[in-house]
């Protein structure tokens, strides 16, 4: 019999412990995938791929132990060589192979370039063949930026006493309503899939005070845009005890300071390998909704067509503004019209035509929606038979607020349209790792 005592440690060693000074001249074993390889004759460069970069190996006709040809692109393989320092090589270092192991080896050829350093082919190539094309090192390096949005999220809010939960996605009732849901049968009852953990948020702001997940939810429209998906990774937060809806951006200023200084120090690779410039996050402005479409209307001569709503040309045009105006690449659009706010939300006491809400917008694009939320039981209900609507599939919700629930407010943050901002990028499949669209359900 054998124990378990933990993690092993390898002899292979990863591209961070090659880094280290005392690493040069030393005898080495390293795995990974073979990127491509540069064939010069009697020496050849074998490019490594490994999870934190590539890796230059250097192959010598007759000291190795094995010919060239043995070996080809996307084998994986684990080398023995002597770590020499090369400027000119990725990440300044090199491996002189001694030996080589071959551990896999493809069935097919490439169906993409990986190794090119822009993957110069359609997204719609590029999703076809997903599993291969984020083999780029390029298309890789999005979603590293992408994982590190929900560490600085995940990390800020546990810093601010927030506790992580995990709500269902199947439900009976809907946070938001209307006509874009996913309708299933749940043995043989009615059932939806999510469009938002709203309704469990804030039930679990009566037992933790602070609360917030980052979990898919399901949007069922039927348009095919560069901004929409039918499933997109949501982060999002609720809190108790606020004073108003400036605590909640507030809140968020603070989440968006910190993940972009933790880009900076963490993934500063990623951020050199893209070109990103990371934009300042050091003050927001914040507008009224009905202002900043006035103010827009007169200074772009655009024509308001629908005064309760923000059309995408809007967006476009308020992130202009603020950023001619206030040199701001995000501003806060606030309360919005009630109308086009759900049921949950507080409308403003001094004009109840408008809520205490707000939206984010990024270069143009909305990325967060958040408010204050009604607290009072009876609120509630006397808003919810105002809208036509019936409490059933509502009774647990509304149960915790009879039960006493304390000033409250949240938002959700769109993910993957956040990381395609970040990333200059102009379609949100871009920072998608597998995209769910009306005609997309594979891979």
């Amino acid at each position: 019999m054998e124990y378990l005592t933990g993690v092993s440690r390898k002899e292979t060693l990863e591209l961070s412990e090659l880094l280290k000074e005392d690493m040069i001249g030393k005898t080495v074993k390293v795995n990974g995938a073979i990127h491509t390889i540069r064939d010069m004759g009697t020496v050849a460069f074998v490019i490594l791929r490994k999870r934190e970069g590539l890796i230059q190996a250097v192959f010598e006709a007759g000291s190795c132990g094995f010919e060239l040809k043995e070996v080809k692109e996307a084998d994986t393989v684990e080398i023995t060589g002597i770590v020499e320092k090369n400027e000119k090589a990725p990440n300044g270092i090199e491996i002189r192979i001694s030996g080589i192991r071959i551990l896999s080896e493809p069935t097919e050829a490439m169906p993409l370039a990986i190794s090119k350093w822009k993957l110069n082919t359609s997204l719609e190539a590029k999703l076809n063949y997903r599993p291969i094309s984020l083999r780029n090192v390029r298309e890789r390096a999005k979603f590293r930026i992408q994982e590190g949005v929900v560490r600085g999220f995940r990390d800020f809010l546990y810093r601010e006493g927030f506790t992580e939960i995990h709500t269902p996605k199947i439900g009976a009732k809907s946070a938001e309503g209307g006509a874009n849901l996913f309708r299933l049968e749940y043995f043989h009852r009615p059932a939806i899939l999510q469009q938002s953990p709203q309704l469990y948020k804030q039930m679990m702001v009566g037992v933790f005070d602070r609360v917030f997940e980052t979990a898919p939810v399901f949007r069922a429209e039927k348009h095919n845009t560069k901004r929409h998906l039918n499933e997109y990774t949501s982060l999002d937060f609720e809190m108790g005890y606020i004073d108003g809806f400036e605590d909640i951006m507030a809140m968020e200023t603070g989440f968006l300071q910190y993940t972009m200084e933790l880009l900076k120090k963490e993934y500063s690779r990623e951020l050199k390998m893209l070109g990103i410039t990371l934009p300042e996050v050091e003050k927001i402005p914040a507008v009224r909704f009905d202002e900043i479409k006035e103010m827009v209307a007169e200074k772009y001569d655009h024509k308001m067509k629908n005064p309760f709503d923000l059309e995408p040309e809007e967006e476009v045009l308020i992130s202009r503004y603020a950023k001619e105006a206030w040199d701001a690449d995000f501003v806060f659009v606030t309360h919005y019209p009630s109308k086009k706010r759900p049921f949950y939300a507080m409308d403003d006491p001094e004009d109840t035509r408008y809520t205490l809400s707000f939206d984010l917008l990024f270069n143009g694009i909305e990325i967060t929606t958040g408010g204050q939320r009604i607290h009072d039981y009876t609120m509630l209900a006397e808003k919810i038979a105002a809208r036509g609507m019936t409490q059933d599939g509502l009774e647990q919700y509304l149960g915790a607020f009879k039960h006493g629930m304390p000033p409250h407010g949240g938002l959700g943050i769109g993910l993957e349209r956040l990381t395609m901002k970040l990333l200059g990028e102009d379609n949100v499949r871009e920072a998608t790792l597998f995209p769910r669209d009306l005609s997309r359900l594979e891979p």
